[in-house]
């Protein structure tokens, strides 16, 4: 689909916009610092906040709509970013002042203990970029490369990987139920822990999925909503998202969080709220 393609280039590739003025914003929030594209979003395992991985390092948001950062000075382009319990696994490209232990031209895997405070290399420095990188209630990493298209999974943090289906995927989503794939088919689905995937039934066309704590999935599709997928049940419409999403994730309170043309927001049960803008 042309349209699911555009979407996909514009998320991996388009800038983040100025977000607009809006009563919704928190008026609490103080000048966010400049930041570039944000490509994952995940709870701070040390505090209530989420941290945002970004072309120019992780920055952490706080619910009164702080953004800071980056995190521990680190300026790698974090293009692969997930949370494990209270370790953080990240991966992608080397900043200016990224220290050469973590990798050069590729990060591999990067673990951090502290929430991102420091960093140190676990596996393929130098030379894996993971561009979708997630975990599952497992405790098992899942991740697909730069440099093949294939699904990999790490049952050891990151240390060692197994090769599973090649799967054209721009993001995964790992449950209870299973490994959902967004892909230009439409979603797919492994139950064998990625031996096999199938196209899912019904749902709609996504482009950024994410799995909640409570075991469902949440996506956004190409004509602008936000859905959800409770476990055992059927797709269910959400909000309207401005623009397209960068980034989707989940709060520790398990709501969605996204990063669109108006800057990070939540969707909480009294719908949504903008934690900040972003400013490029």
């Amino acid at each position: 689909m042309k349209l699911f393609t555009g979407i996909i280039a514009a998320a991996v590739l388009a800038p983040t916009l100025v977000g607009c003025a809006s009563p919704e914003v928190n008026s609490s929030a103080t000048a966010p610092p400049v930041i570039e594209h944000v490509h994952g979003i995940t709870p701070d395992p040390g505090s209530d906040d989420v941290l945002i991985a970004t072309h120019n390092g992780i920055f952490s948001v706080s619910q009164e709509g702080t953004v800071a950062g980056p995190v521990g000075g680190y300026d790698f382009d974090a293009m692969g970013f997930t949370g494990l319990g209270a370790t953080l696994f990240a991966s992608g490209h080397p900043g200016v002042e990224t220290p050469s232990e973590l990798g050069s031209p590729n990060l591999g895997i990067i673990r951090s203990d502290d929430s991102g405070k420091s960093w140190a290399p676990v596996s393929l420095t130098g030379i894996e970029d993971f561009h979708v990188l997630t975990t599952g209630p497992d405790g098992f990493l899942y991740g697909i490369g730069s440099s093949q298209p294939n699904l990999v999974i790490s049952r050891d943090d990151g240390v060692n990987w197994e090769p599973q289906r090649e799967i054209s995927a721009i993001d995964l989503a790992v449950t209870g139920g299973g490994i959902y794939a967004a892909t230009e088919n439409g979603v797919q689905i492994s139950t064998d822990q990625g031996a096999t995937f199938r196209v899912l039934e019904g749902a709609p066309i996504l482009y950024q999925v994410a799995a909640k704590a409570s075991g469902g999935v949440i996506g956004v599709d190409v004509e602008g909503l936000l859905w959800s997928l409770p476990p055992g049940g059927e797709w269910e419409k959400g909000e309207r998202v401005t623009g397209q999403v960068q980034a989707l994730g989940v709060t520790s309170d398990d709501h969605p969080v996204f990063v669109d043309d108006r800057g990070i927001v939540e969707i909480t049960p009294q719908g949504a709220q903008v934690l900040s803008p972003l400013v490029r």
